[in-house]
């Protein structure tokens, strides 16, 4: 941790200067939402190409940027990655990330809301768009309290038809959109994705155990794709014993910090 000094308003010794295991890291304030497992393996859904243009909707504090450039980094390839945050403490947290680590030139992070980065950013500007968005339909649940984490739990500010949309109209034809959601939402998001022309191609149901319902989907769609769905072999995250399997270790770089999916939005 950094020596204690003043930032936005609040100490050091009040934030997390979290370390990805991929040599970057990632400033967090623990009083909001926190980045949990899903946004990990969302981050090495996609398959990256050389040049790609890169938007992440809802970025937080820009763990799933920080995620993908260090691993287009490993691949000996060049991107550039943009995120779009509403919540101004969060984006300047993501913005001091990016700074700290080195990264001003490959990731930018714009405070707004997703629901206008088409004006902000341009139409058809970028071959690829992640999101990691609320799960939680505004109404179907208690919110709580804490406006920030309920914020990135519910559709309060967003709904997945904005970030659809959004989406969409972000992306060249041919581009790709990569989600990670809840699956007993699963038919709508298909519908949802299908009316705004990004066709579903590849999907992945992620299981906490091998005997236990799905708890997440992993779903990449093509703009202006053909209809054909290949769904790909389940994802398990925790041996019996709750250790990480084999696949969830070799994606966190052999080294998961314990703790970190305590925060996913369930």
């Amino acid at each position: 941790m950094r020596p204690n000094r003043s930032t936005e308003g609040q100490t050091v010794s009040d934030l997390r200067f979290d370390d990805l295991q991929n040599g970057y890291r990632v400033w967090q304030d623990p009083s909001m939402f926190c980045f949990g497992i899903d946004a990990v393996l969302l981050a090495h859904y996609p398959v990256m190409r050389d040049g790609d243009e890169i938007m992440d909707l809802g970025t937080g504090f820009a763990p799933i940027p920080l995620i993908m450039h260090a691993a287009a980094r490993d691949a000996g390839i060049r991107v550039h990655i943009t995120g779009i945050e509403i919540q101004e403490r969060a984006a300047q947290l993501a913005d001091r990330s990016v700074r700290d680590n080195g990264l001003a030139e490959d990731i930018t992070i714009i405070h707004g809301d997703l629901k206008e980065a088409v004006p902000l950013c341009g139409a058809a500007s970028f071959s690829l768009v992640v999101s990691n968005p609320p799960y939680i339909r505004a109404g179907s649940g208690l919110v709580g309290a804490d406006e920030a984490k309920a914020a990135a739990r519910t559709e309060l500010k967003c709904t997945f038809d904005d970030v659809a949309s959004r989406g969409a109209g972000l992306l060249r034809t041919g581009g790709r959109f990569a989600m990670v959601h809840r699956p007993q939402r699963l038919p709508e998001l298909l519908e949802t994705l299908k009316r705004h022309h990004l066709e579903p191609k590849r999907m992945r149901l992620v299981y906490p155990f091998r005997d236990a319902g799905a708890s997440m989907v992993l779903v990449e769609a093509v703009k202006g794709g053909r209809p054909e769905l290949l769904v790909e072999p389940p994802l398990i995250i925790y041996h019996h014993d709750r250790t990480y399997t084999e696949e969830v270790l070799d994606i966190y770089g052999r080294d998961p910090v314990s703790g970190r999916d305590t925060d996913r939005k369930s």
